[in-house]
């Protein structure tokens, strides 16, 4: 095992009085002590200077289909080089990955990888493209950014999938070396956030419109939880606001929730309510909604305005792509452009 790194000095942060220092990567805004860690576990106040614990510790790295993401416009059927690291900067309730999103770092044994040994080993795996993943990737936001920006310069594409909850001015400085995100929107009220993630809802929502000016190409994903997000009125308030503020062709993904943590006390969301909520954002005026986490091929395909299958899925596999770089022609309507990454 190569030899232990020294944890890379963190961006975003503000020294305060007593050795004290105020972390401002997140909404958290953390304020930690000499020896403390942040609410993310990721980074540690070390005499008076915060460290990321996280650098060059990936916990997780495999390759995936880029629908698993979920991203279903953005370079169908491709594969990702996907890697995360310990912690997270909520507290999910119903977490999947809580292994090791909600732990310390030092819990996992790890051996460091540089950001340029990732990129190597991403080009011998003969991806395109590089995904910031499985736990949150603001925890470790400088060995994202570090990857992100070499990972640019050999031509491949960066994704990240993510809570949205960072600040504004880290988020702008990340963006430029990112080509696509998917992003989790918990629920649609402060309410659910505060009592299952420890987190706000206003961030994330000012976030996405900050991602949808910049041109990065957004997906958004929403897990529905019975009896905790699954109103009919929420949903349709949370299409509506998607519709008004970051456009109608905004891609939406509905995914059905399992019990895990400290949720297995819930049961597992009924076909039925993810098929009316595709139906309740349909009719909010929202383009391109799906359905996740069950058999459900009309809510898993894409399709163009005369009802023809622009691309046909199951489950993660491509069976069928009509795209010509994102174009369709046909008799009924003239050359049609489906907002996303198609080459």
């Amino acid at each position: 095992m190569p030899a232990k790194k020294p944890g890379k000095e963190a961006l975003y942060y503000r020294p305060l009085a007593d050795g004290v220092v105020r972390c401002e990567l997140c909404p958290n805004v953390c304020l930690i002590a000499p020896g403390v860690k942040g609410a993310c576990h990721a980074r540690q106040n070390k005499n008076g200077r915060l460290y990321s614990l996280t650098y060059g510790r990936p916990v997780a790295i495999n390759i995936d289909p880029i629908e698993k993401k979920p991203l279903f416009h953005f370079l169908p059927g491709a594969a990702v080089f996907s890697l995360g690291t310990a912690g997270c900067n909520f507290h999910c309730r119903h977490c999947q990955n809580w292994e090791i999103s909600q732990i310390d770092p030092e819990q996992i044994p790890t051996s460091y990888q540089s950001p340029e040994e990732i990129v190597a080993v991403a080009k011998k795996a003969k991806t395109k493209i590089i995904a910031f993943t499985y736990t949150e990737p603001t925890v470790f936001y400088e060995y994202m950014l570090d990857i992100a920006r070499l990972a640019k310069k050999s031509g491949f594409k960066n994704i990240i999938v993510s809570n949205g909850y960072i600040n504004p001015l880290p988020l702008k400085k990340l963006l430029p070396y990112i080509d696509g995100a998917n992003i989790d929107l918990k629920g649609f009220t402060e309410d659910f956030y505060r009592r299952l993630t420890q987190g706000r809802l206003a961030p994330v929502l000012n976030n996405l419109k900050i991602i949808r000016k910049t041109g990065v190409h957004l997906e958004i994903t929403y897990l529905i939880i019975p009896g905790e997000n699954d109103n009919d009125k929420e949903i349709s308030k949370m299409a509506s606001w998607l519709k008004d503020n970051l456009g109608q062709d905004t891609i939406l993904h509905f995914s059905r929730f399992y019990p895990s943590y400290k949720m297995l006390d819930h049961e597992i969301t009924p076909k039925a309510t993810i098929t009316r909520a595709r139906e309740l954002a349909l009719k909010a005026g929202l383009k391109y909604v799906y359905t996740g986490n069950l058999d459900d091929e009309i809510g898993q395909n894409t399709y163009f305005k005369d009802g023809a299958v622009a691309i046909r899925r199951d489950g993660f596999s491509v069976l069928e792509n009509n795209l010509g770089g994102g174009r369709h022609q046909t008799q009924k309507c003239r050359t049609e452009t489906i907002p996303g990454v198609w080459k």
